[in-house]
């Protein structure tokens, strides 16, 4: 058995299991436009087989806003699957829905400015594309050339750190995000875990933004890295697909223990 095939068992076997998966590149192809973005049909299967399994726990946790997360991972009211977005700022729980979201006005009247002058400061930017977020503003420049790319980036830093210089700053593929809330997917897998009562957390991501939670993971949990670069993952597959082989894995190792 080799290391990968021991670690894949450890999570499989434990009492309770939190799957808490980034959505983004991870069970979905990363496209040019980010609402069209779909789970393949293998991952969305593998989603389906571990919330069915025995003491299992799935959770999306996403840098997206709830209302897009609900919308690209098509997920309906009578889903069993967890949802963390914007970073973990914002929860929808099977049973419950929607949890109330925090009180903040004021941060949420500069949002609104940033995103208006980063719309009009970028306008000339062809293939700029700015995302207005619940918490913060997203600069997207996946299909914008070099320089309008680098020189998007400059205006909005220029502007968010004169601005909003406590604001988080977060990169990831062709994004540059800007926050006023500080949470992080480090902080909502911890909390999604502690919610659950999870024995042993299973993560993935793909991207930058995935490393927080990848470096919180306790030993005995496993975390898993999408594509190539540097990770704190235990584990590293090439993409979705292989990423999808590891899902289905623990899924049928969940059921068979339990029997």
């Amino acid at each position: 058995m080799t290391a990968a095939d021991a670690a894949i068992e450890a999570v499989s076997t434990t009492a309770v299991l939190l799957v808490a998966l980034d959505f983004d590149g991870t069970l979905a192809p990363l496209v040019d436009d980010p609402m069209t973005a779909r789970m393949t049909p293998r991952a969305r299967a593998a989603v389906d087989a571990l919330a069915a399994a025995p003491d299992t726990v799935v959770a999306l946790v996403s840098g997206r806003s709830l209302g897009h997360l609900r919308e690209i991972a098509e997920h309906d009211d009578d889903s069993p699957v967890w949802l963390a977005a914007s970073h973990g700022v914002q929860y929808w729980v099977p049973g419950t829905g929607e949890e109330p979201a925090p009180d903040d006005a004021e941060h949420l009247s500069l949002r609104d400015r940033l995103q208006a002058e980063l719309e009009r400061r970028t306008a000339h930017a062809t293939g700029v594309w700015i995302e207005p977020k619940e918490f913060g503003v997203g600069v997207h420049t996946r299909r914008a050339d070099a320089t309008d790319a680098a020189e998007a980036r400059e205006i909005a830093d220029a502007l968010v750190g004169a601005e909003a210089p406590r604001w988080r700053r977060r990169t990831g593929h062709d994004i540059l995000e800007f926050a006023f809330r500080h949470e992080g997917k480090d902080s909502a897998v911890e909390r999604l875990r502690e919610r659950v009562g999870a024995t042993a957390v299973l993560f993935a991501g793909d991207d930058v933004t995935d490393e927080d939670a990848l470096r919180s993971l306790s030993a005995g949990d496993l975390g898993i890295h999408i594509g190539s670069g540097e990770t704190a993952a235990d584990l590293k597959v090439a993409d979705i697909d292989a990423f999808v082989d590891v899902l289905e894995a623990v899924a049928h190792q969940r059921v068979a223990h339990a029997q």
